[in-house]
């Protein structure tokens, strides 16, 4: 089982990949994982990760400088159904625009867009930076069912953020998990075979590590 960590200049990718490679054995799970700016790897690729840090308009001119990528992504994720997952900005790239420096378009595979965080109280700081509560929702799932890949990971585990952008779903079936930082906001998103999440599992230690796990075994 090959797991694709797409390097396309954005992005904590020694940590990630670490993570990746520390859940794998741990959990006995066949690798191996590929940190990778080919789109010929990205396309033969069982699992695919796009980890992302920094300006969305960013991160999605890099991703579109490495030559067939798109292509490879669109292909593996939407028409062959590998299962996906971004992380920070790789996750918030899905939505269909992001309005960071003017806004930029996404890739438009969950509807929603990107916008600064507005936390309630004045208190709250931006970026939104440490750890948090993340409470798991069961809306939008069949018969209110976690999602696989929050398996065991139970309301009020503590997970890591860093970010100032959060991403408003257009549908509330399609955000698996939030925090309240001042208000809402989306911790993981997701639909069919795709999962994103806002924290950084890497980061987050064993709570991290199970939901990478999870990601591993999940057979959307």
């Amino acid at each position: 089982m090959t797991t694709a960590i797409i390097d396309y200049g954005s992005g904590n990718l020694r940590s990630a990949a670490k993570a990746f490679e520390r859940a794998t054995a741990e959990a006995g799970l066949p690798g191996p994982i590929h940190v990778t700016s080919s789109a010929e790897v990205v396309a033969a690729a069982d699992r695919i990760v796009l980890p992302g840090v920094g300006a969305f308009g960013n991160c999605r001119a890099g991703l579109g400088a490495l030559p067939g990528m798109w292509d490879a992504l669109e292909d593996a994720v939407i028409h062959k159904g590998r299962p996906f997952l971004g992380i920070c900005v790789g996750m918030q790239l899905m939505a269909d625009r992001g309005l960071e420096h003017g806004g930029a378009d996404g890739f438009g595979w969950i509807a929603g867009e990107v916008r600064p965080l507005d936390p309630s109280c004045s208190q709250l700081k931006v970026p939104h930076m440490g750890w948090n509560d993340l409470q798991v929702n069961g809306e939008g799932q069949a018969d209110d069912a976690v999602h696989p890949v929050l398996a065991e990971i139970s309301p009020g585990d503590h997970v890591y953020f860093v970010h100032s952008f959060g991403f408003v779903c257009a549908h509330a079936k399609h955000r698996l998990a939030h925090v309240d930082y001042g208000g809402p906001v989306s911790a993981v998103i997701g639909r069919d075979n795709m999962i994103g999440t806002q924290f950084h599992p890497e980061k987050s230690q064993a709570v991290g590590l199970k939901f990478i796990e999870n990601f591993l075994r999940w057979r959307p």
